[in-house]
């Protein structure tokens, strides 16, 4: 994985902006460590952070290469998982290679086949290529989103990166937000509107969307969607298929030239992951797998078993490293490490987050990088087989509202009345809403509940899933460490999209069908534990320690907080340790402390980025 970010200008020569662009490919550094350079031609100029997985002298970038007199060159952050199918089939056209990084058969994919190589990629990636014969850059991002995209396009000009900060970093981009902006962290937060980038001005290239900047302008378009038809394939077919499909995304993304390991929770998803990985170890002779988790200072004495999280992912951990003599490592976070990291989150981020759900994951990564560069991880399971209660929970089945923003009200009672009447939050939301419904392809036939499922389907792989995508990124790659997810394999989504819910729901079990194909893979405790989400702290110390922070900024007459929120909401939140706000802030996340550590992170966004309201 790598940092890439990019200029191109038509009306000016750029090769004299080296320190601009050096500066812009600098705010990266995290995402790639161990090299970098600057790339300037004419009109164009790309900048590039490595973090080397593969190919450490063969995969320098950015990379050019002169082919039939005319030149290309190309920055990229990603991994392809399908590199050697493309190798053997250019070879066969006639491509010659200098090394075997993905970079070099990417870059020959465009000259082959232009827009359309993206049809020919598995993996996760964001890259662009300047085409000097046709005087344009091309630019690309996963199916899934898995690797982020953002950019800022403004008369003949186009400014591009792998995260906000380095567009931020060009001296005419101001760090700015309108009410629009407003309404995006306060209403939707820490989600955001597919496409949208918070600051004025700046955008994202949206999952499974391209785009070509050229003298005639930018031109934007979706290569690639899931497709509605009818499920053919039997249970035992269906069965037999995602455990293909899933086995074989595995074994492909355990291709490294680095040391590699898994997250593991004890949960079905990152089970199921250690499982086949640690299986493709022995079959190959690597050795024992690693294995890590995450776990806070004292939660054996004050874990509190609720609906969302009942149980502890402690012996469920145990009982995978027995059973697949995984070297496990459990790392233990203190509440000071969980609290010192919440302002370093956003720093990562860009923009306010998940409170102590990001830091524990920042403070985590780093503890796993120490030793390794790659690690597979669980996302993305829940969203494509039905993991979450509103697939099923009736009031959201009869709901035309996001299942996971059940908060949009009391979020808006903690805004100063002013700000609550400039921003209506409430219409806001339910305009991303049904703009976000208009897009779900549909299958003619269908009953209603089945065409509703299917809008949930939707809304989870463009919305939710993107927001835990984009905090894996963030977090792992704030560490410089390389997450790669299995389950956001664009094969085992396309499948899984159209299988019926009576098959996804098998024995009226949440992701029922997945259990069923990972059955004499899995112990039979690890494969019938009900859902466990991400773990977060009881540790009243940590409360405290969020209370008090909280308590600090009402006091500090400079902070945001003054500004936009009403003091006696903010009070007694304060007063109830974050409990006063009865409904979770965002999905089954981001209750209580958790609450009161983002709106503390919202004061440091404003704070650090010195970000400006624009009305």
């Amino acid at each position: 994985m790598c940092g890439i970010t990019g200029w191109v200008d038509y009306k000016r020569s750029l090769e004299g902006e080296r320190d601009i662009v050096t500066k812009m490919a600098e705010t990266l550094a995290k995402r790639g460590p161990d090299d970098n350079k600057v790339w300037i031609k004419g009109n164009v100029a790309f900048g590039h952070k490595r973090l080397i997985v593969v190919d450490p002298e063969g995969g320098k970038q950015p990379m050019t290469c002169l082919k039939d007199e005319t030149s290309y060159a190309i920055c990229y952050n990603g991994e392809l998982y399908n590199t050697e199918d493309i190798r053997k089939e250019l070879l066969r056209r006639g491509y010659t290679f200098k090394g075997h990084s993905d970079t070099e058969v990417l870059l020959a994919s465009y000259i082959e086949w232009k827009e359309e190589c993206v049809d020919h990629l598995n993996g996760i990636y964001a890259f662009a290529v300047w085409d000097e014969k046709n005087e344009r850059v091309f630019i690309a991002r996963d199916r899934l989103g898995v690797k982020p995209l953002f950019y800022k396009y403004d008369s003949g000009r186009l400014l591009f990166g792998s995260e906000l900060k380095a567009i931020l970093a060009h001296p005419d981009v101001k760090a700015e937000v309108t009410l629009e902006g407003l309404s995006e962290i306060f209403g939707l937060g820490p989600s955001r509107t597919p496409g949208h980038g918070v600051y004025a001005g700046i955008q994202e290239l949206r999952p499974g969307h391209a785009m070509t900047f050229s003298k005639d302008g930018l031109c934007i378009w979706r290569y690639w969607n899931v497709e509605s038809k009818k499920h053919e394939d039997s249970f035992e077919e269906t069965v037999e298929k995602t455990r293909f499909l899933l086995q074989d995304a595995i074994t492909r993304q355990l291709v490294s030239d680095v040391p590699l390991c898994t997250f593991l929770s004890g949960g079905v998803d990152s089970s199921a992951i250690t499982a086949i990985a640690a299986k493709e170890y022995e079959r190959s002779g690597k050795g024992q797998l690693h294995t890590y988790s995450v776990d806070y200072e004292d939660n054996d004495k004050y874990f509190k078993a609720n609906a969302f999280q009942p149980n502890s992912d402690a012996p469920f951990i145990n009982l995978m490293t027995e059973t697949f003599q995984t070297i496990h490592h459990r790392c233990v976070i203190s509440n000071e490490q969980l609290a010192q990291y919440l302002t370093e989150a956003v720093l990562v981020r860009d923009l306010p987050g998940m409170a102590d759900i990001d830091s524990s994951l920042l403070w985590f990564c780093r503890e796993i990088k120490q030793d390794f560069v790659v690690g597979l991880s669980g996302e993305c399971a829940d969203e494509i087989f039905g993991g979450y209660p509103w697939f099923y929970r009736e009031d959201d089945l009869q709901s035309s509202a996001f299942p996971w923003m059940r908060s949009t009200e009391a979020r808006e009672q903690l805004l100063k009345k002013e700000w609550r009447n400039k921003l209506n939050l409430q219409q806001y939301v339910q305009q991303r809403y049904e703009e976000s419904i208009q897009e779900v392809p549909i299958l003619e036939g269908e009953s209603p509940l089945e065409a509703k499922r299917r809008q949930l389907f939707y809304l989870n792989m463009v919305w939710f899933m993107t927001t835990l995508l984009d905090r894996k990124d963030r977090m792992s790659m704030g560490a410089s460490l390389e997450v790669r997810v299995p389950f956001a394999d664009h094969r085992l989504v396309e499948y899984a999209w159209n299988i019926p819910w009576e098959m996804k729901m098998y024995k009226n079990r949440e992701k029922g069908l997945l259990r069923k194909a990972l059955e004499g893979l899995l112990p039979n405790d690890i494969l019938y534990r009900k859902k466990s989400p991400y773990p977060k702290t009881h540790n009243p110390h940590y409360t405290k320690a969020v209370t008090v922070w909280l308590q600090d900024l009402l006091t500090d007459k400079g902070s945001i907080l003054h500004e936009l929120f009403d003091k006696e909401q903010l009070s007694g939140l304060i007063e109830s340790g974050g409990s006063a706000f009865q409904k979770p802030w965002f999905g089954q996340l981001m209750t209580g402390p958790q609450l009161l550590a983002h709106l503390a992170q919202i004061h440091v966004w404003f704070k650090e980025y010195g970000v400006n309201i624009k009305e």
